[in-house]
């Protein structure tokens, strides 16, 4: 059986796990914290591909 982690710090995520779409996918991560963070990251990284 495999656990599933957080998409932004690898944490074991529980009943607790927070949804978030980014880039038209959903991805789950264990805290508040860590979806701004993968927000950000994702926004980041949009913004330097269109230069």
């Amino acid at each position: 059986m495999s656990e599933k982690t957080c998409a932004a710090c690898d944490c074991d995520l529980d009943e607790n796990a927070i949804q978030v779409r980014i880039g038209g996918k959903a991805v789950e991560v264990c805290c508040d914290d860590c979806a701004v963070k993968l927000k950000e990251a994702h926004a980041s990284a949009i913004a330097s591909q269109r230069g």
